[in-house]
């Protein structure tokens, strides 16, 4: 009975710590309420990672009204592919709904590894977020292209070219890839395994004029999708040889570019006024300080699709009819913005905070707020929203695509 009442008492003791340390640890979570008393607690049940992870939905700015579709998706809710030289995965119109005009596969290769040679319908675009890759192409032309890339640089295959991937030393590479298709699914390319292995031997032997006993060893398109191989030799010692380069290069490096500085932060607008072969996806890398703000603005030309690189922020969306959201974003997010739609996006971190915007268009524009307000005869404005010279005199007719996060106010 004593052991018994022992036992009892140092479990009872157990519950109580870890009630205390719940108690704690629930305390420090988002409450659904405002300073004035609105809303409530949760008592939950609730996931806390998530809740934590996102306080601006839980608690959201009394400026956000109406309803509006999911407009993020962190990659880490996205199934993972794992094949024996690296793992992909991808967010398209399935995943995130909303996202109709691009779609994104973010794809790991370990060093040797080869994503297939293969095509597809749609124009891929890419970005490498680590270590350094081969890629190859073969246009209508017969004309070759191979190029070795690293953290920073983009590429760009049009419609129906085939290429290739592959995993260089010392540890391989990451990257994004942006398809011009929200419904494209990397699972229905064109593999060449899955081509030969469709193709009676007889025609295959016929069309490369061997005999059909060299044939038929092909592997199982399943095996080759993403499959470990060899690190290659020298870019030099694998360009073919009597055969001519294309004329406008796949590739660009896009950190080489000199960004627009401004205090808050630069950007680099890549688009194909200079990378000429991207005729369908426009980018732009934004970089925004601790406070920084990506000025409030929309685009005339199409919907945004976002990646966000690094830091954690604030994305907020004006949908117009009285609706706007607001959306916390974290490193390894989607962020999407219909048409037209007016939005923002602000560090609210302490480290700097890096993101792509990319476009289903061969340019990239936008509409500053600033800059509209600034060019409107003043009298207008002020009729509009009832604001004082001193609103007036600060608007400026040059952009800032990216404001400090003092403003840039003189003190």
């Amino acid at each position: 009975m004593k052991n018994l009442t022992r036992r009892s008492f140092v479990a009872a003791s157990m519950f109580s710590t870890v009630a205390v340390a719940s108690g704690a640890y629930a305390q420090t979570l988002p409450k659904p309420q405002r300073q004035n008393g609105v809303g409530g607690d949760d008592p939950g049940p609730r996931n806390a990672t998530i809740d934590r992870d996102n306080p601006t939905l839980m608690n959201p700015p009394q400026t956000d009204s109406g309803t509006l579709p999911n407009l993020r998706l962190p990659f880490g809710d996205a199934h993972v592919r794992q094949e024996s030289g690296g793992w992909t995965r991808q967010i398209t119109e399935r995943e995130l709904p909303i996202s109709t005009t691009i779609a994104g596969v973010d794809m790991r290769l370990n060093e040797g590894g080869i994503r297939e040679l293969h095509w597809h319908k749609e124009a891929e675009w890419a970005y490498m977020t680590y270590g350094k890759a081969r890629i190859t192409a073969v246009t209508a032309e017969g004309k070759y292209f191979v190029d070795d890339v690293e953290t920073g640089d983009l590429w760009y295959f049009p419609p129906g070219i085939p290429h290739s991937i592959q995993g260089l030393g010392p540890d391989g590479c990451e990257f994004l890839l942006a398809f011009d298709d929200g419904g494209f699914d990397e699972n229905s390319t064109f593999l060449l395994s899955d081509w030969f292995k469709h193709i009676p031997k007889k025609v295959l032997a016929k069309n490369f004029g061997i005999d059909p006993s060299h044939l038929g060893n092909t592997p199982d398109p399943s095996e080759e999708y993403i499959f470990a191989g060899k690190a290659p030799g020298s870019l030099d010692s694998v360009k073919p040889k009597g055969a001519d380069e294309v004329a406008e290069p796949f590739s660009h490096r896009m950190l080489k570019q000199e960004p627009i500085k401004t205090p808050g932060g630069t950007v680099r607008i890549t688009d194909s006024s200079i990378f000429k072969v991207s005729k369908t996806i426009a980018a732009a890398l934004v970089e925004l300080e601790p406070g920084g703000l990506r000025e409030l603005h929309w685009h005339p030309n199409n919907d945004e699709w976002q990646y966000y690189l690094s830091g954690t922020g604030r994305m907020g969306v004006f949908a117009g009819a009285g609706e706007a959201r607001t959306y916390d974003v974290h490193e390894g997010d989607v962020g999407y913005i219909p048409f037209a739609m007016g939005h923002y996006i602000e560090n609210t971190g302490t480290t700097t905070m890096r993101f792509l915007e990319l476009f289903k268009s061969d340019h990239y524009a936008d509409i500053s707020l600033n800059q509209w307000l600034a060019l409107t005869p003043p009298e207008l404005v002020k009729a509009h929203l009832g604001l004082d010279d001193t609103f007036m005199n600060a608007l400026k007719q040059q952009k800032s695509p990216v404001v400090s996060k003092d403003g840039g106010r003189k003190s």
